[in-house]
């Protein structure tokens, strides 16, 4: 007598959503994003199936104070390119920082997902804001301690 068993794999519609809140106060960069991009990817559940997007929604707040350790505020250099032959753009990640502190945590998280079109809607479940304040209070995210 064979025993089958069947291995599990997610549906889409049966993917249920969370909100989380994450304080990146006094955090550092690369482990907070890590953690984010699991969650993201849904790899904190055990319904994770690499080729659905079962993660859930993240919401980051005081994205200006984030930490990044050693010299990474002088010496990391995020680049651009309009897409014209001489038209490449450098930013260090200090001024980067200083004008645009949401762009260095959805850089380092959309980095670290798949680059697909699975990847690609995983990313908009990222919200961050760079300030206490955030417009998703209706979703009731639940504080996330990481």
């Amino acid at each position: 007598m064979k025993i089958k068993t069947k291995t599990f794999s997610a549906k889409k519609e049966n993917i249920k959503r969370n909100w989380y809140l994450v304080d990146a106060k006094g955090k550092i960069l690369g482990r907070l994003a890590t953690k984010i991009a699991m969650i993201l990817m849904g790899k904190n559940k055990p319904i994770y199936t690499p080729h659905v997007d079962t993660g859930d929604h993240v919401i980051v707040v005081n994205a200006k104070e984030i930490i990044l350790t050693g010299k990474k505020l002088e010496k990391k250099v995020y680049y651009s390119h309009s897409g014209y032959p001489g038209g490449i753009k450098a930013i260090t990640a200090g001024k980067l920082l200083e004008k645009k502190p949401e762009m260095v945590i959805e850089n380092a998280v959309r980095r670290m997902l798949p680059k697909t079109k699975l990847g690609r809607s995983m990313v908009k479940k990222l919200k961050v804001y760079s300030g206490e304040s955030y417009p998703h209070q209706a979703q009731k995210p639940e504080p996330l301690n990481l």
